[in-house]
């Protein structure tokens, strides 16, 4: 399993993500998008999104940090993982 989750410093949302994956114990890559061009094209096309943080469990996205708590509040975070 591997979790890739898209962040920008000063990020809160990306602060909270990486905390709640932490507290799971669900290891992640973090790939900071900040001054990052390339990176930042590759989130975008990878997600479609533009917003950080963006989160692809398995090379799937799921979204940010509101449906990654949905999954989590839903108990389907670990299935997902």
């Amino acid at each position: 399993m591997q979790i890739i989750i898209y962040t920008k410093a000063y990020c809160s949302f990306c602060f909270a993500a990486k905390r709640l994956l932490s507290k799971r114990g669900l290891g992640f890559e973090e790939i900071p998008v900040m001054g990052n061009p390339a990176s930042e094209k590759e989130m975008h096309e990878l997600t479609g999104g533009y917003t950080v943080p963006q989160i692809l469990i398995d090379g799937k996205p799921i979204g940010g940090y509101t449906e990654l708590i949905e999954l989590d509040m839903e108990g389907r975070l670990k299935e997902v993982a």
